[in-house]
């Protein structure tokens, strides 16, 4: 588990950690000669949720190798999408997070700025939807799984030469209910 830096050959970086996020890291990491737009996007644990005030803070779990293999084809499907893309950076944190610790990064660098705006957009939008990471929230008057529990989806696919069309397989995503944003409870391995 970790967030090193990837080879400069490299054309994502994708990393479940316990260690702080390096988020101006990353947005550089991006920067390419060939692309004019960097959009970044960084979560931060917020005081704060649906139904509960006062957040202390945050604690992530997540199964660290079919995350990180749902990001990298979250990645992939990401440049299907938008062919300009150049590096895709997708960065997320596990552990005990406080109020305002980073908890996950998308950075994506494209020739121009709409492409990079909605890739990370989707990015960001897919990875909460469909990558297993539970979120264990710590408040004032207790702690507990989020509230806003939501089955993990597939990871929407296009059909090749068709841009921004969803394929589905039917196939049965493995996963029980869970997403970045909201869990009741993380599945027992």
């Amino acid at each position: 588990m970790g967030n090193d830096r990837p080879r400069s050959d490299e054309l994502e970086w994708i990393a479940i950690t316990d260690r702080p996020l390096p988020v101006a890291e990353a947005s550089s990491w991006v920067v390419v000669p060939r692309c004019g737009a960097v959009v970044t996007f960084s979560g931060t644990v917020r005081d704060h949720a649906e139904g509960r005030h006062g957040v202390r803070g945050l604690e992530y779990e997540a199964y660290e190798r079919p995350a990180t293999e749902r990001m990298a084809a979250l990645a992939a499907e990401a440049r299907r999408r938008w062919p300009g893309v150049a590096r895709i950076a997708l960065l997320h944190r596990v552990g005990r997070l406080e109020l305002c610790d980073t908890a996950v990064v998308v950075a994506v660098s494209a020739p121009h700025r709409d492409e990079a705006f909605d890739a990370a957009r989707w990015c960001i939008d897919t990875l909460k939807a469909t990558v297993p990471i539970w979120k264990k929230e710590d408040w004032a008057d207790g702690a507990g799984w989020g509230v806003d529990a939501a089955p993990i989806a597939d990871l929407p696919r296009t059909r090749p030469g068709a841009t921004g069309v969803r394929a589905n397989d039917g196939a049965r995503d493995p996963w029980p209910t869970c997403c970045i944003s909201s869990v009741r409870s993380p599945p027992s391995p």
